[in-house]
């Protein structure tokens, strides 16, 4: 059982041998864009406890972002990780950010785009485009979505990597074009490029889990017209990305990431509800289709995630029992109109 938040983080960051062998095989430094979001401060702790227990104290990992809560900078400041403050949407030149020979780019948004969705291609899209240019010839590993797929059938066990691609609305489809700009870049710059199409990383202070079981907790309604979802352990999902800068090409390496279980709402919903002994209150009925990822590349290439879903949902019962934090982050996987 993870009783708080330091713990917590303590497990997220914690690498595997196959993560030190994999970044310290690289040289020069590596920056994280984005890194203030809900992944990228234990992505930057990760990779950076990684590099010393590998012996690499001559690569630094570097967090860009605008540091929006500062209590995040310092404690990644306390874990080893150098921090520069820098918006992407802002007027500086890119030539002010810090070389690197690896990139992980982790800057999006999604959410209260409906009406305006202008600034969600400027970010999702224009600003891939820059630091590509910025980053010409250094390895990336850029964050992507599972909604640039279709709905598939849940007994299909989800789309593939060779499937076409086929955006639900505004966020899907500018997230499509941050794909397709990074593509652009890596033919222009001969730019080894990974795109990284993550279908729900959990942790229990945010995600898919942690939406249901709250719902439940409070005797709110979930829907589950949106009947299947896909899960995956926050750390793995964050190992996996960096360790994807290993097989980062010019002509561009697609990986689907996300859990291996095609998981029921509804019987997340009731396993949930036996935990907290609370009904859950259900509505609706499963959809014939929904956003499901078959990441099964993925897990040839760097193993199984070490926490699979059973684990992951005991793990968020016992994190809301104890009174642990929750952000105010939802999902919204429910939405099928790619309205968000």
């Amino acid at each position: 059982m993870v009783t708080d938040e330091t713990e917590l983080e303590q497990l997220l960051s914690t690498p595997s041998p196959a993560l030190v062998t994999d970044l310290c095989a690289g040289s020069g430094d590596l920056v994280v864009l984005g890194a203030g979001g809900k992944m990228g401060p234990t992505l930057c702790m990760l990779a950076a406890r990684a590099l010393a227990v590998g012996g690499r104290s001559d690569r630094s990992v570097v967090a860009v972002s605008r540091w929006s809560d500062d209590a995040v900078r310092q404690r990644l400041e306390a874990a080893g990780v150098r921090t520069v403050a820098f918006d992407l949407l802002g007027d500086r030149p890119y030539a002010e950010l810090p070389d690197a020979a690896d990139v992980v780019f982790m800057v999006g948004a999604k959410f209260g785009s409906a009406g305006n969705p202008a600034p969600l291609w400027q970010t999702n899209a224009v600003v891939a485009g820059l630091a590509a240019k910025r980053y010409r010839g250094a390895r990336i590993a850029c964050f992507s979505t599972g909604n640039v797929y279709p709905f598939v059938d849940p007994a299909s066990g989800g789309a593939t990597e060779r499937d076409a691609v086929g955006p639900v609305g505004e966020y899907a489809m500018s997230t499509l074009g941050r794909e397709r700009v990074m593509t652009y870049a890596a033919q222009c710059y001969d730019t080894p490029t990974t795109l990284i199409r993550l279908n729900y990383a959990v942790e229990p202070r945010y995600g898919v889990l942690a939406d249901i079981c709250a719902a439940v907790r409070d005797s709110r309604p979930i829907d589950v017209g949106t009947g299947y979802v896909n899960v995956v352990w926050q750390g793995y999902a964050n190992e996996v990305a960096l360790r994807s800068l290993s097989i980062a090409t010019p002509e561009v390496a697609v990986l689907n990431l996300t859990g291996p279980e095609t998981l029921s709402v509804r019987e997340l919903a009731e396993s949930a509800g036996e935990e907290l002994g609370v009904a859950p209150v259900l509505t609706g009925e499963e959809s014939e289709t929904a956003l499901l990822n078959d990441a099964s590349r993925c897990h040839e290439l760097f193993g199984m995630p070490e926490v699979l879903a059973p684990a992951l949902l005991s793990w968020q019962t016992d994190w809301l029992r104890a009174g642990g934090v929750l952000w105010d982050k939802p999902t919204k996987f429910q939405v099928r109109d790619g309205q968000f």
